[in-house]
């Protein structure tokens, strides 16, 4: 006689999930840092030297709020070809804000580049911006 109880019988509990960290191909560490944390405000939240060339670089919104990037350099020919096409030229990513006009006004003084005026959608207020390497983000005020 088995000891577990079956599967139908278990109680269960409600698990949370989030989607935590996701991957960024680049092409150098340095400039991608230098890029999320001083153009976009992100926090580096780890740099760690793994050996051999490699490092473990994460760096995230500053408030601590969603998902984290953990900026992988290229590693071979294949991957090289991804660093700044990762979705084949859709936006790959949206930095959500409650004031649009602000962050948006900050990121033109830090230099990064945007390839439209902000427009007003259904959702709320957006503008496409690039990263360092050319993968397209949007900047977003949802409409409350």
């Amino acid at each position: 006689m088995a000891l577990d109880p079956p599967w139908s019988l278990m109680i269960h509990t409600h698990m949370s999930k989030t989607i935590a960290t996701l991957t960024l191909v680049v092409a150098d560490y340095d400039a991608a840092i230098t890029f999320y944390r001083d153009q976009l405000g992100f926090t580096l939240i780890a740099d760690t030297d793994m050996g051999k060339g490699k490092r473990w670089v994460v760096v995230g919104p500053g408030n601590g709020g969603g998902a984290r990037l953990l900026l992988a350099r290229a590693d071979g020919a294949e991957q090289n070809q991804a660093v700044g096409n990762q979705t084949g030229g859709r936006v790959m990513g949206f930095v959500e804000t409650d004031d649009f006009a602000g962050e948006h006004a900050g990121m033109v003084g830090r230099g990064v580049k945007f390839l439209e005026a902000p427009r007003h959608e259904a959702y709320g207020w957006v503008a496409v911006f690039e990263d360092l390497y050319g993968n397209k983000w949007d900047l977003i005020e949802p409409k409350n």
